[in-house]
């Protein structure tokens, strides 16, 4: 369930694939903060 919307075939985690697998809480929010660092530059 997401509350994104996007294209047909686009997957609710797509934004998750730089995470390493077994990454924990603390990986993913970094991750997801420099993805979101690197978009507002």
């Amino acid at each position: 369930m997401s509350n994104q919307s996007g294209g047909a075939g686009e997957r609710d985690d797509a934004h998750l694939a730089d995470v390493e697998d077994g990454a924990g809480c603390t990986e993913i929010w970094e991750t997801l903060s420099a993805d979101r660092d690197d978009a507002e530059s």
